[in-house]
């Protein structure tokens, strides 16, 4: 489980799978004061030049973890264990201001421990002193063996964070849904919550909270109540009580200021503080703000110049899965890359995997012709079909990793 230690004294653990002896590893280290890593096997010879550098001074225990993967740069993120139970205890507060005692509930973790998302349940325990569950990635693809394994009878209120793609498989078989409807608040993040899924959970009365956040805002900065979420509204809520929102005038990037922002970055060859404006830091992320709270826009380096047009290809995902539905074409998954384009500066083109197999080039006629309701710019020029087509554990695209798929086709 252990992965050595380097210089400057970080403990490096691999995250391999045993996830409850992985953390009990974790709460004798931070008991002891020390800052950890927490990666994935294959990602521990990368922190090498990391392990061999000084630490920035004052920072106190701290973790170490990757970020940004789904664009296919991999960084490293130092966060102080101060910054991390702030943000625990600003989570606790939004709970009691929704009407949830954070101290009568259970937490449930599907999630890995070398992402911030799966982190920060095992933090949140610590904090409210609370049960905390692990539940292995193979129940959430088998709702029967999840409902048998992980019943929630229990007396405390059962708290769980998903990404979409588990959402979508459990809320698809009976068993599945009603375990489900056992929990007091599902909170959903890490990708898009794709409309048709969103209705789907609202029409179950599921208590799902679509929340915001990233490793370097220590997970969750905005979240939405279920009360206003069951009431139709859309996007991510209001910022939670440690965190304030504005976006960038020149870019309408979302910035966020908050005491859980992560310390530092690790530039490959030191460690450089956190860019910030007068305490602002920007996400990447283009959003607008308005009465309901966040609305994201897409990614700023993801949106593509089309026509004279801009273009998100996130949005355009969701509206083409939202016609699909509509459609009853079955489509498991649905990527969009930017291509360049001699006289549209740039076109988009769809990767495909079909929900069972099928006749490709009726399906693909069938899509060509769903999505003409669409604007110009935003219509494919090119379908592919692409049978390994799969988001990654917690449910991002790793638009990178198919960029490279598709160069590298005959």
């Amino acid at each position: 489980m252990g992965g050595g230690s380097g210089m400057n004294g970080i403990e490096v653990l691999l995250d391999q799978g045993d996830r409850a002896a992985l953390a009990e590893q974790l709460r004798q280290l931070w008991r002891e004061g020390l800052t950890t890593a927490v990666v994935r096997p294959q990602e521990r010879a990368q922190l090498e030049p990391l392990l061999a550098a000084a630490l920035p001074q004052g920072v106190g225990p701290a973790l170490v973890l990757g970020t940004g993967g789904s664009t296919g740069a991999r960084h490293w993120c130092l966060q102080p264990m101060a910054h991390l139970q702030r943000a625990a205890r600003a989570t606790a507060e939004w709970l009691q201001g929704i009407g949830i005692d954070p101290g009568g509930c259970e937490l449930l973790n599907p999630l890995p421990l070398h992402h911030i998302s799966g982190l920060m349940p095992l933090v949140r325990a610590e904090q409210w002193e609370v049960p905390l569950r692990f539940l292995p990635p193979q129940w959430l693809r088998e709702p029967a063996l999840l409902a048998q394994q992980a019943p929630l009878a229990g007396e405390r209120q059962a708290l769980v964070s998903l990404v979409p793609t588990q959402l979508q498989r459990l809320l698809e078989d009976p068993r599945g849904l009603a375990w489900l409807q056992g929990c007091a608040l599902i909170w959903v993040g890490g990708a898009a919550l794709p409309q048709p899924l969103a209705e789907a959970c609202r029409r179950e009365g599921l208590p799902l909270a679509p929340c915001y956040g990233s490793t370097e805002t220590g997970a969750m900065v905005v979240a939405q109540a279920p009360q206003a979420f069951l009431a139709g509204e859309s996007g991510c809520g209001q910022p939670l009580p440690h965190a304030e929102l504005r976006l960038e005038p020149s870019s309408g990037a979302l910035q966020i200021r908050s005491d859980s922002l992560a310390a530092a970055l690790w530039s490959g060859e030191v460690w450089q503080p956190l860019p910030l404006q007068q305490g602002w830091w920007s996400s990447g992320d283009l959003a607008r703000l308005d009465a309901r709270g966040l609305q994201l826009l897409g990614r700023r380096d993801g949106a593509i110049q089309s026509g004279a047009e801009t273009v998100f290809p996130e949005q355009v995902e969701q509206a083409l899965l939202r016609l699909l539905k509509d459609a009853a074409i079955g489509i498991d998954g649905l990527l969009l890359l930017p291509q360049d384009d001699p006289l549209w500066g740039a076109r988009l083109l769809a990767l495909v995997r079909p929900a069972e197999p099928q006749d490709w080039p009726a399906l693909e006629r069938s899509l060509r012709h769903l999505a003409e309701q669409l604007p110009p710019p935003q219509r494919p020029r090119q379908w592919l079909l692409c049978e390994g087509l799969e988001r990654n554990a917690m449910g991002k695209w790793e638009r990178q990793r198919w960029r490279q798929w598709l160069a590298s086709r005959p």
